[in-house]
């Protein structure tokens, strides 16, 4: 196994060579043979170990077993303990989920303070098939069929080809200690009754069970590597990016017949979990949102629009006042007085002095705001002038206002108010700016 480990090392992991891993190190069968194959290879580890204090005195005992391990191969050892169950119930976590969140919080944290380069965790090929077939029977997408990925950032798994037998067969030839975990032995969890009853089972039907199941892993990896090429191909065709928004067109989208695949793909990310909600959005009416803890997709005409829930801006009112006539937050403008009437731009107004009141607002709309567009004679309400110029939801929500004793002057950077604007006769004249 160790000539197959070292050349598996060399192939998948050549960027492993020279650098200082950090090895996560439960004292089980698994992690033991993984620190022992990294020794013999030369490698420069560390050893971390979690005690999750969830078998009393076992758990105590595993701790020591890994500590003096590492201190007779003179190995950096790391150790920390955790009330998993305390934190599971305040959380609201299941035991797993917890110990998983906090040993990995963990590792990040030794990562980052003792400069390792990698995590290696000791995942094998059996635990490829018991997540597979754990995420088989909750029901899952091609994704929760292509097993534990090899590496995932910094954290790296390199005895995922090998399987528990050949693990086992190594430490009796090497005799390697380690200790069993009695948890192990109970179907309490999902994951041993795959372990005790099915896969077993599985191998009696086929002895080859693990070599085909490897070549299964790999077909189907290659077809999920296919889908997101698809993916990523359809998206620069149907999607707009912007620095605050995605914007997806739906007549385009619709031209594909498995949308719903390629928009799970595209928002998965973003923390939803009603998709059938959002796939419905595609042919609901104008205005229809669905919710994700960070995220909104709103429908908007032909447009899906996803962005951040914003953090109550439209309750925020910005002021400027007549001494300090500048303001910096949520947009830069400046004020002051000039002679004469320059080129008007959008990011430019002047405006008559004399017919403004200090402070000025700068806030969102308002239910009720109505002002006279620069160049016309009548009034008109602000909804009328967002609809009239094609305002989407999110940019409505998104416009800011400068007003005047709660009278609009300027939508910001796109219309003035006609009755606040300096004329040739104006006496005193104020230029009011965006400065980008």
């Amino acid at each position: 196994m160790l000539s197959t480990f070292e050349d598996h090392i060399m192939t998948s992991f050549p960027h492993l060579k020279g650098k200082k891993l950090l090895l996560a190190t439960s004292g089980g069968i698994d992690s033991m043979v993984l620190v022992h194959l990294l020794l013999k290879l030369n490698s420069k580890v560390g050893i971390a170990h979690c005690n999750f204090k969830l078998r009393g005195n076992e758990s105590d005992a595993d701790e020591n077993f890994v500590k003096q391990f590492a201190k007779e191969n003179q190995i950096p050892f790391h150790t920390i303990s955790f009330q998993t169950e305390k934190y599971a119930t305040e959380n609201k976590l299941s035991i797993q989920l917890a110990a998983r969140k906090l040993r990995y919080d963990w590792f990040n944290e030794v990562l980052e303070k003792e400069n390792y380069d990698y995590l290696l965790t000791a995942h094998h090929l059996d635990d490829q098939v018991e997540t597979f077939l754990i995420n088989f029977t909750r029901g899952t997408g091609l994704e929760g069929l292509t097993g534990i990925p090899s590496q995932n950032g910094k954290i790296i798994r390199p005895l995922l080809p090998f399987s528990r037998e050949e693990i086992e067969n190594y430490t009796k030839e090497n005799q390697i200690s380690w200790r069993e975990d009695s948890s192990n032995a109970s179907d309490k969890y999902l994951r041993n009754k795959m372990r005790h009853a099915i896969i077993p089972i599985l191998k009696e039907l086929n002895p080859s069970f693990l070599a085909s199941f490897q070549k299964t892993l790999n077909h189907l990896n290659e077809t999920n590597n296919l889908s997101e090429d698809a993916s990523k191909m359809v998206y620069e065709k149907v999607v707009e990016e912007f620095d605050d928004k995605i914007e997806i067109n739906i007549q385009q989208l619709l031209q594909f017949n498995n949308y719903k695949s390629y928009l799970y793909q595209w928002l998965k990310e973003y923390g939803f979990t009603s998709w059938e909600d959002i796939f419905d959005l595609v042919s609901a009416q104008s205005g229809k949102q669905v919710f994700s803890e960070t995220h909104v997709v709103l429908k908007d005409r032909e447009k899906l629009i996803v962005f951040s829930q914003s953090k109550n801006e439209e309750l925020q009112e910005y002021f400027i006042n007549e001494k300090v006539k500048t303001l910096k937050v949520p947009l830069n403008i400046s004020l002051c007085k000039v002679d004469n009437i320059s080129n008007t731009t959008n990011n430019i107004i002047f405006v008559d002095e004399d017919k403004i009141q200090f402070p000025l607002v700068v806030r969102k709309k308002q239910e009720g705001d109505i002002f006279q567009p620069s160049g016309m004679e009548g009034k008109k309400k602000l909804s009328k002038y967002f609809k009239d110029e094609k305002y989407s939801l999110i940019d409505k929500e998104k416009q800011w206002i400068l007003a005047s004793n709660n009278t609009i002057v300027w939508i910001i950077g796109k219309r003035a108010d006609q009755r606040f604007l300096a004329n040739e006769t104006t006496q005193n004249i104020i230029k009011i700016e965006i400065i980008e």
